[in-house]
Formats: C-alpha cells, structure tokens, sequence
C-alpha cells in the first residue's frame, strides 16, 4: 500500500487534482501560510519583515518541470528580476535566492547546458550586489547534472550553494567531496519519493543518514546549512558546532517558511544564525503538495482549513 507521501507526491503530477485543489477556497489559506505571496513585491514585503527581526532569507521564484526553453529564460528573468528588486535593500548575503535547475530547462534535450548558461547571469547578478546562489537538489535522476553545474559554476563563483539529501544513500560520498573550504551546503532529509534502490527505507535510517552527514558538514572546512525542522537536528548541529569550535556565522540553520516561525525566532534571539526559506510566485501547487507530504502536522493544517469556515 502506499503512504501519505507517495500519494501526496503522484498528486502533485496530477493535472486534474491540481485543478480540484486550487479550486478549494480554504486552499488559500494554507497558500498564505507556506508561500509569501505570487508576487515579487509580495516576496520584497516578506524579506523585509523578516530580515528586520533578525532572520537571513533566500529567495525561490516557484516553478518547475518546464516543458520548452521560453518558460526557462522566463525562470531566468524572474530571478534577474528578484535580483534587481534585492538590491536596493543593501542586505548582501542576508537574502540570497534559491533556483530549480528543472526550472531553468534542465530536463529538455540539451537541459544540463541550457540549464548551465541561463542560471549562469542569475549567479552573476547575485555576485553583483553581494549575495550568492544556492542550487536546490531535486529527484535522484539529476543529482550528478546538478552537481556539474555547480562545478562549473563555482569556477567563477566559489559561493554558489547546492543542497544535499540525507534520504539518498549517495549523499555521504557527496558531502564528503564538498566539504571543503569555500563550499556551501544546505543538508535537508529530502521531499521526494525515491525508490529503495537509491533511497534510505524509513525515517530512522534517513534521520541517521542526515545526523552522519552533519557531522562531516561541521567538522569540514565548509560552510553548513543546517536544512531542518527537527528540533534533534538543531540541537544536534548547535552540539557540534560548539565541539569542533565553529564561529556563529560560519554556518546557520534553515528553516521553511510559515513552518515553526516562532522557533526560528527563538534560535536567531539566542544567536544561532537563521535562515528562512522564502517561495512566491503563482506557480505554488507543487511545491505546497511537496511541504504536505513532507510533514504529518502540515498535512493536519491543511485538512483542518477544509473544514474551518472563513
């Protein structure tokens, strides 16, 4: 039988659900929650609330999977343009932006170069006004393009991020290898349904995983960022980081969104660098049915907004 997630997860690929959900009045609400807004200026509003009390952002125009190369300079120029609308702000590397390399072509023929030559301006601009890129990981199947590209990438750019997921079995290998000096890494258990042939089988094997990972991140030579709303996670990462002598701001700890924002709070009071991960854009569905799967507590939000009046 399959799980929540699983089915959750073939939801999100299912035009005709897509349609009934986005229908749902109360889905709004849970929208509100999760996403900033559809539009930049929604995001800019957010960013501004959020630095202001203390708290880093990075920046995900929402959008995915796109099926011609038009849609993907259109990824290109939303971030051009959430680049530009940054940097009045003067908040350097408080407020970065996150990409999707599917969201820049990267599964159309020719993707991984496409993809490659269109975020490369996006990291360049970012470069401009102070502020780095971090390139989000998604399914198994694209891990080894995604980390071309930031080789190549990190060539002109040795800030540029990837994220790594403790759910994949490959992932030790991988955090070993960008462990290093100058890296950036967001380490997150993982949102997709992988198969077991590449995937850890259960949350206990996963949490393990991501807690083995943590501790090459922190005792490298990088830059971790700890991508969780665990609170073993963080306790564990603020553990080591005071065992292996890590300055506050040589790592920080990322959490999403609308998820346990008054935690967030409480960590950055207490000095813990914190990062929230912000996605706006009109383009919502798949990454909220993603952040539902991913949590029973989210999945209870949502089905209790169904059924609460307005």
């Amino acid at each position: 039988m399959l799980s929540s997630k699983a089915l959750l997860l073939a939801a999100s690929r299912r035009p005709a659900l897509r349609r009934a959900l986005v229908g749902v009045p109360a889905t709004r609400r849970v929208v509100d929650r999760f996403v900033a807004g559809e539009t930049l200026d929604d995001a800019l509003a957010a960013v501004r609330r959020l630095t202001g009390s203390g708290i880093a952002v990075t920046l995900d125009h929402l959008g995915e999977d796109v099926t011609d190369r038009d849609l993907a300079r259109r990824s290109r120029d939303a971030y051009l343009a959430a680049l530009d609308g940054l940097a009045p702000l003067g908040l350097g590397p408080d407020a970065e932006v996150s990409v999707k390399l599917s969201a820049f072509g990267q599964a159309l023929p020719g993707g991984e170069e496409l993809a490659l030559e269109l975020v490369r301006p996006v990291v360049e601009a970012a470069t401009a006004i102070g502020t780095t890129v971090t390139l989000d990981m998604e399914e198994s199947g694209t891990v080894d393009s995604t980390l071309r590209v930031l080789a190549e990438l990190r060539r002109e750019h040795p800030r540029t991020g990837a994220v790594l997921q403790a759910a994949l079995v490959r992932t030790e290998d991988d955090v070993a290898a960008l462990a290093v000096p100058g890296s950036r890494v967001r380490l997150v258990k993982g949102a997709y349904d992988e198969p077991p042939s590449v995937a850890h089988p259960g949350k206990d094997e996963v949490d393990a995983a991501y807690a083995r990972c943590l501790g090459v991140l922190m005792r490298g030579g990088g830059y971790p960022m700890v991508g969780s709303h665990d609170p073993r996670m963080v306790a564990l990462a603020q553990r080591l980081a005071g065992e292996y002598g890590r300055a506050p701001e040589s790592w920080e700890v990322q959490m999403l969104y609308g998820i346990r924002s008054g935690e967030q709070a409480r960590l950055a009071a207490a000095g813990v660098r914190v990062r929230a991960y912000v996605p706006y854009g009109a383009d919502w569905y798949g990454y909220l049915v993603r952040r539902l799967a991913e949590r029973p507590a989210n999945l209870r939000f949502f089905l209790r907004s169904l059924v609460t009046t307005s």
